[in-house]
């Protein structure tokens, strides 16, 4: 965890669902009122794998709103829960 992707000559695989937004805060069903407009959301993930070009990383990428199978296998003793809201 004391290197840089770079350093580790790891790659990025970005999946384009990061932009949903499901809120299961309450009630049986996430909502998605605060989910971005489609062409807002398609434009913020474009925007955000263009990040990683002056980096020269290897980016993987889906079709934006397209039904993908996305197969993973987590490497590492850690998961890491982002929240900017501080809402946990």
């Amino acid at each position: 965890m004391n290197l840089s992707l770079p350093e580790t000559g790891g790659g990025v695989l970005v999946v384009s669902q990061f932009t949903l937004l499901g809120d299961c805060r309450q009630g049986r069903r996430p909502g998605f009122s605060a989910a971005a407009p489609p062409a807002e959301a398609d434009r913020l993930y474009l925007f955000f794998c263009e990040l990683f070009a002056p980096a020269r990383l290897d980016v993987a990428t889906g079709i934006f709103r397209a039904d993908m199978d996305v197969h993973l296998v987590n490497h590492g003793p850690v998961t890491f829960i982002l929240d900017s809201r501080k809402r946990f």
